[in-house]
């Protein structure tokens, strides 16, 4: 998947019916998860090059769903996304961008802990991503299932750009610590047969080798804005080293991901953020060198 191209009219045609002026329940309608964003019945998920999309390059948005967390996925489908569109195809150095977007509980608790959207270049990402269950589970244990999104990503996608010898960009987003995958989680909720229990680092691990991968932690959210906040970086800090963005503002998520985009495909700290809230967010980021290039394509 991935076809078509990403332009401000589509987006201002699709916000102005699907999105402007609905609260969230309005947009994201679904009461369960659809078959077709199941990751278990998935076989896998494609980032294929194009005639659009000659450089094709995955990014996957996985949204913690859990309690008060909806917010982050209506964060994206209010504008995230089209600034997320609008300031890759500004920069023109990570090649074609392909979206994902997940949507991420609680494996111990929910009945849908991991949901997936198709890679896509164009409007249908939006569309997709308000077609996701907002299950707002979680809660009866220490920490929410990123870890599936991270197997999911290792084991179930398939990308030209990995042929190119290219990682693509894995980002979770919550507010609360990871916890690990059972064996049985994996075989029912991802179709995966792992063998043994993974640990999150474990999970995280094996993300790394296909994709940069990052986890956002909503500082002034949550389980963070009750306490947890210094619990739940200690236990990011062992399973994502210096990949941690550490996000005060949630209106400032696309401009972070971007920045961590940049940052990870080679281009410095200094030369990434328009704001001193992304500054201080991507701040334990590690300058990775020189920029792979690549032009962008969205519009």
């Amino acid at each position: 998947m991935g076809g078509g191209r990403w332009t401000a009219t589509d987006w201002n045609t699709y916000s102005s019916a699907k999105v402007s002026g609905k609260t969230t329940s309005q947009v994201f309608t679904a009461t369960g998860m659809k078959p077709e964003f199941d990751p278990a019945i998935v076989q896998f998920r494609e980032s294929r090059d194009s005639a659009d999309n000659p450089r094709s390059r995955p990014i996957i948005l996985g949204c913690d769903v859990t309690g008060s967390m909806g917010m982050v996925a209506d964060t994206l489908i209010r504008g995230g996304i089209n600034d997320l569109a609008t300031d890759i195809q500004a920069t023109k150095e990570i090649g074609d961008p392909h979206v994902m977007v997940m949507a991420i509980g609680d494996a111990y608790s929910d009945e849908a802990p991991l949901q997936v959207t198709q890679f896509e270049a164009d409007i249908r990402i939006a569309d997709q991503t308000s077609q996701l269950w907002l299950e707002k589970g979680g809660g009866i244990n220490s920490g929410e299932s990123y870890a599936l999104a991270h197997l999911f990503g290792a084991k179930k996608v398939v990308a030209d750009a990995f042929k190119r010898g290219q990682k693509g960009f894995l980002f979770t987003i919550g507010d609360e610590p990871p916890v690990g995958v059972t064996a049985k989680q994996a075989k029912d909720f991802l179709g995966l047969d792992i063998g043994s229990d993974f640990s999150a680092a474990q999970c995280a691990a094996l993300a790394l080798d296909r994709f940069e991968t990052y986890h956002v932690i909503l500082l002034n959210e949550g389980y963070c804005a009750s306490g947890g906040r210094d619990a739940v970086v200690r236990a990011w800090e062992k399973v994502l080293p210096q990949r941690l963005i550490l996000l005060d503002d949630i209106t400032k998520l696309s401009e972070a991901v971007v920045a961590a985009i940049r940052i990870g495909d080679g281009a410095s700290k200094a030369s990434t953020c328009k704001s001193v809230a992304v500054a201080n967010a991507v701040g334990s980021l590690v300058d990775r060198g020189k920029p792979s290039g690549g032009v962008a394509r969205l519009a």
